[in-house]
């Protein structure tokens, strides 16, 4: 039975599907030891709310939480990893508090694994760049292995330090049956979520899903939006499903707006539906490492407008005809992207979008060939 320990912050809805993938795997033991207190990460500052994910995020797979925001939790965390005695610790993040101590504890007796979604871009700009090099290739000398989540991303390791025959691609994925199950109730739920908010069938749904801070840049999206309208009249509504801090503002300057809706934050579990509400998701951050939205929506048939700052633009969009690439500075260039796109038909996504299978596997696959 070969031992696989993980080292994550907190239970994120996300990452749950893959866990309790990995630990169904047969001749596989799965612990993941979460090094946040449970129900710590409750509280969403860019939500700005109380945040209780609908979905099971901790069921199917053995779980620990070993706090290390002191130095006795952090000594706690590789006592237990060493008690556990796995074939390879896969660590989520190197900056979380015990992350990067486990990693320089057990790195050259237990093979240290990596995921992460960073990329060059982010966070890494003028006279700091070559600075946050030298920190980073520092840190990835502690990492055996890393998974990259894509195109970027393995660029970012290769740049930080890694070598090519030390990367394993593990794409960015979600839970695709998750999204894609019972189509035809949800979509007649989104027809009925479109006559309450007075749109047409035929209408054309922009959607925003996302939290309201500025470096998502709602504000920016909507005035586009409103730009679209001014010019050409055409038949399209622009939704947000989320909340944060630009949420009031949003409603202040946009709220009588009879073609722009609020509507708050939304679960997990509703979100396939709004996505079938919608036609294209518009994900025009000024920095995104990768944008999971995408894959979501396109699961649920969405096109997209996406910036080119945001990390899976390579993977998932630009292979795609029925996408977009607008530049996050140019919110003109958004309302020229979105007049493109009504009216307009185009073939449904046709690139192969990862599920966590493909995840799973190179994982496995590594964990199996490094205990033979």
């Amino acid at each position: 039975m070969k031992r696989l320990a993980i080292v994550s912050t907190h239970p994120i809805q996300y990452n749950a599907p893959l866990f309790r993938m990995l630990a169904g795997s047969p001749e596989t033991d799965v612990h993941v030891f979460y090094t946040k207190e449970e129900g710590q990460s409750r509280f969403d500052t860019e939500f700005q709310q109380d945040v209780v994910w609908d979905i099971p995020l901790t069921e199917g797979y053995a779980h620990s939480f070993i706090p290390c925001r002191t130095r006795g939790g952090r000594l706690a965390l590789n006592r237990a990893l060493a008690s556990y005695r796995p074939d390879a610790i896969l660590i989520f993040g190197w900056n979380p508090p015990g992350h990067l101590r486990c990693m320089r504890h057990f790195h050259g007796r237990i093979p240290i694994w990596f995921r992460g979604d960073s990329i060059i871009d982010s966070g890494m700009q003028g006279w700091k760049r070559p600075f946050r090099k030298a920190a980073l290739s520092w840190v990835y000398r502690h990492v055996d292995r890393a998974f990259p989540v894509g195109r970027k991303n393995r660029d970012y390791y290769l740049w930080a330090g890694l070598a090519e025959d030390q990367l394993t691609l593990a794409p960015h994925s979600v839970d695709a049956d998750f999204f894609t199950r019972d189509d035809t109730p949800r979509k007649e739920e989104a027809l009925s979520i479109r006559s309450e908010l007075g749109i047409g069938r035929e209408d054309v749904v922009f959607l925003f899903a996302g939290k309201l801070n500025a470096n998502k840049q709602p504000i920016e999206l909507a005035r586009a939006f409103s730009n679209l309208q001014s010019q050409s009249g055409s038949e399209a509504h622009l939704i947000y499903v989320g909340s944060g801090p630009l949420e009031a503002r949003l409603k202040s300057e946009f709220g009588p707006h009879p073609r722009i809706h609020s509507v708050g934050f939304q679960n997990q579990s509703r979100m396939p539906i709004w996505y079938r509400v919608a036609d294209i998701l518009c994900l025009v951050s000024k920095s995104e490492t990768w944008g999971l939205a995408i894959n979501e929506a396109l699961l649920c048939g969405c096109r997209i407008i996406a910036s080119d700052t945001v990390g899976c633009v390579p993977d998932l969009v630009d292979p795609h005809p029925g996408c977009s690439v607008v530049d996050h500075q140019e919110d003109s260039r958004w309302t020229d992207a979105m007049a493109r796109m009504i009216g307009q038909e185009y073939p449904k996504y046709s690139t192969a979008i990862p599920g966590l299978d493909s995840v799973h596997d190179a994982i496995l696959n590594q964990l199996h060939r490094e205990a033979a």
